[in-house]
């Protein structure tokens, strides 16, 4: 068996979606992780210690927005490559997202191939 990709934690709080970004991310070969919300991706991180978090912007309990903010605020979760995906694609919407730092952004619906090079292409940026 040859060694994964890398490890991504999947964050969405719509089940459907969850599964089809880790089944997706599965067959590519990445080893992946879900969480349910923004507050469970928290809770998950330094224990998962992804390469890449894909992070759905409206989520229960703690948003996209300030989940990724979290994220780069801590010294040890900062250098993770983050990929907001997301039904909001309004150009604030991205200019936000990338003035918090994530890393890339994929609207809704996506294309799976596009979300599996976007993650392969962060993935190696990480190594």
């Amino acid at each position: 068996m040859s060694e994964p990709l890398g490890r991504v934690l999947v964050v969405d709080d719509d089940e459907v979606i969850r599964q089809l970004i880790q089944v997706n991310l599965s067959l590519e070969g990445f080893d992946v992780a879900t969480a349910v919300d923004g507050q469970d991706c928290l809770d998950k991180v330094r224990d998962v210690r992804p390469d890449v978090i894909t992070l759905d912007v409206m989520m229960p309990r703690l948003d996209g927005w300030v989940t990724a903010a979290r994220l780069r605020e801590d010294e040890e979760t900062r250098p993770i490559k983050v990929v907001m995906i997301t039904a909001r694609a309004q150009e604030h919407d991205v200019r936000r997202g990338y003035e918090i730092g994530v890393d890339a952004y994929v609207t809704k619906p996506f294309d799976p191939n596009h979300l599996i090079q976007t993650v392969r292409k962060l993935a190696a940026a990480s190594t």
